[in-house]
């Protein structure tokens, strides 16, 4: 398996090409992520399997986030083995050793006009892996040569209007440089495809658009608050790139943050700027974001007690660019309160 991994161990300060730049690969990864597992096959050379083996108390995650070439519509999709914001898997794990797979969902948030908002939990009965499809319920992620075509079938909360629609996410440049966020090489990042185009196309509601999109993934094989106790991430599109920064608290009380830029097939390392907070919600969550200069707030798409989304505003390499900004603070979702709320937005089924 063709893979570099590497770790974060503090700020980055060379901006050189990393060594490896784009890399490719085929074949299954290992239970504990280094390799991520890759799926050969059709015009993408490298692209991830959704058949990697999950670890009892793990997680792996999906994530696609895109806006319309108008700027009026955006929209988050993650697709959950152990998922890792699940009441019931943190209720499961208290009793012992939990498999993943009987807590997997598909989320989805669509922004602008109308919103929507879907996360149905669903146990192993309801989820089908395979190296090319991952199925949770009526919905489903599947590589079909270079697109990640997502259908989606839900019904939202808090009020049950139906979701459905098709998501097609063409792939350029695949880039397989997994990110190991831990000491002990329990917990990954993998930007899979920094820039990369979309076609959205919704019958519930009524919505179809083109855009820019970004697709990661994270995996571990120990449910993340044992590993952190808060993060920050962000990444913004860039004229000729996708720059991403990371930032956090390891649960041991160290610190980690690095940039990347994305473009053209090669990998650079980024300074990071210094952090501003922004104005905290409704719930007092605290949260920064990185720029060179004072960022804005545009939008807030998600406030929750735990977790913040926003549309930010901020300088980077001397120049305004628009980021999608999120935050999240373990602490604060183990917190019973917290956790006696989530089911009312986190429905089960199965």
């Amino acid at each position: 398996m063709d893979v570099d991994v590497h770790k974060t161990t503090g700020t980055h300060q060379n901006s050189g090409t990393l060594s490896g730049g784009r890399k490719h690969a085929s074949g299954a990864g290992g239970s504990n992520g280094g390799t991520g597992g890759y799926a050969s096959g059709g015009s993408i050379a490298a692209r991830p399997r959704f058949d990697v083996n999950v670890p009892q108390n793990g997680y792996r995650w999906w994530y696609i986030d895109a806006t319309s070439d108008d700027g009026k519509h955006g929209l988050t999709i993650i697709g959950f083995v152990g998922s890792v914001f699940s009441p019931y898997y943190l209720r499961a794990r208290k009793q012992g050793d939990v498999n993943p797979e009987n807590h997997c969902a598909m989320n989805v948030a669509l922004y602008g006009t109308p919103r929507r908002w879907a996360m149905t939990e669903r146990g192993n009965t309801h989820v089908r892996r395979t190296a090319h499809m991952f199925t949770v319920g009526p919905s489903s992620m599947e590589w079909v040569d270079d697109e990640l075509v997502i259908n989606i079938n839900e019904r939202c909360v808090p009020f049950p209007f139906p979701l459905r629609g098709t998501l097609k996410l063409k792939l350029s440049d695949v880039y397989n440089m997994p990110v190991m966020l831990d000491e002990a090489g329990k917990h990954f990042w993998h930007a899979v495809a920094p820039q990369a185009h979309v076609t959205v196309a919704f019958e519930k509601p009524e919505i179809t658009w083109t855009g820019q999109a970004y697709h990661d993934m994270n995996w571990g094989n120990e449910p993340l608050a044992r590993g952190f106790r808060q993060w920050s991430w962000q990444r913004a599109f860039m004229a000729q790139s996708t720059d991403v920064i990371y930032s956090g608290e390891r649960r041991d009380g160290s610190q980690f943050s690095f940039g990347r830029v994305f473009g053209k097939g090669e990998v650079k390392e980024r300074d990071v700027p210094r952090f501003y907070d922004l104005p905290k919600g409704k719930w007092g969550m605290a949260h920064s974001v990185a720029s060179e200069a004072t960022p804005k707030l545009i939008t807030k798409l998600e406030d929750t007690p735990f977790y913040t989304r926003n549309h930010v505003e901020v300088v980077l390499d001397g120049k305004p660019q628009a980021a999608f900004h999120e935050s999240l603070s373990l602490d604060r979702f183990t917190h019973p309160l917290t956790q006696l709320m989530l089911p009312f937005r986190m429905p089960r089924r199965g």
